[in-house]
């Protein structure tokens, strides 16, 4: 399927991010956007620093394929991997990054195509932010055990009824389509799409591996962050957050003895860099009120050194 030149996916917390980036980023070198999505954010870091080089890294081809078309008035300074963040940024070790940003969120185009299979409605039960990858959430949904579906639910959607969901999910089966599925979580007492959202999230986050894939891809940047690199993470998920967060306190810890130490043994010299956010940004009314799906989205930055 080919996407329309118009733009599906409005960025969020455009501003917030790149004021992040101009009052730290260095205009020289290369950044990374390790979820380039639409090329909101990349559109907006190429126009305000005129000397940097951007590497768009997407999973998904759609998206890379209009990315290409948005960013090509900048072709010369852009170049685009069609992988997993994780897998990428492995590559780019020794490269001269200035900057590098990762919005841990599933694009408006995604979530609105049902073809796609993440919508409420939708005839299909996929959720696969990579079509090549043959795992779905048709697997999940028809194949998981009890426990394994408790499991997703309760980490993932932290729904309190987690068990009885996962009792009526296997006693529906087979379920072969989003539409069906919303109508097993009715009868399992989910009353509302606010409510069906956390659910179909949670089984999102299992097929795509969002989770083990962010600690990755924070892994990564340690591997290639360099003095000055500066890094913006964007997330929509309390849990995705809570990674974020506690990893920042990590690099930021001068001391890294364990906690019994009664005496600093390390040096009290292994910070890795500085916390720019002590609290996470959060969208503005307005831009919430022009795009709800802002409102959970949080962006932390944090500046290596040497």
């Amino acid at each position: 399927m080919r996407i329309e030149n118009k733009i599906p996916h409005i960025p969020v917390l455009l501003n917030e991010t790149i004021n992040l980036f101009k009052g730290n980023l260095q205009d020289n070198g290369y950044f990374i956007d390790c979820t380039l999505g639409f090329g909101g954010h990349s559109e907006a870091i190429l126009e305000s620093f005129s000397n940097i080089k951007l590497i768009g890294i997407d999973q998904d081809k759609d998206a890379i394929e209009f990315a290409k078309k948005r960013l090509s008035k900048y072709a010369n300074r852009v170049e685009f991997i069609n992988k997993r963040a994780s897998f990428a940024l492995k590559e780019l070790n020794g490269f001269n990054i200035s900057g590098i940003l990762a919005d841990i969120g599933v694009s408006s185009y995604q979530l609105d195509n049902r073809e796609r299979g993440f919508t409420f409605d939708s005839d299909c039960l996929d959720m696969r932010m990579n079509k090549d990858q043959s795992f779905s959430a048709k697997d999940v949904v028809n194949f998981y055990d009890k426990a394994s579906l408790e499991r997703i639910f309760k980490n993932y959607a932290e729904e309190r009824r987690y068990k009885k969901i996962a009792d009526f999910i296997i006693k529906n089966r087979p379920i072969n389509s989003n539409k069906e599925l919303s109508e097993v979580l009715l009868k399992a007492g989910i009353k509302n799409k606010k409510d069906l959202a956390p659910i179909f999230q949670a089984i999102r986050i299992e097929v795509n591996n969002e989770l083990d894939e962010l600690e990755s891809i924070l892994n990564g940047v340690e591997l290639v962050a360099q003095n000055e690199t500066v890094l913006g993470i964007i997330t929509f998920h309390s849990l995705e957050d809570r990674i974020v967060k506690n990893k920042f306190k990590e690099w930021a810890k001068r001391c890294i003895c364990p906690p019994l130490v009664l005496r600093c043994e390390c040096g009290n010299n292994n910070q890795k860099g500085i916390i720019l956010t002590k609290k996470p940004i959060t969208a503005s009314k307005d831009e919430i009120k022009l795009n709800p799906r802002s409102r959970s989205a949080k962006l932390r930055g944090f500046k290596f050194k040497g």
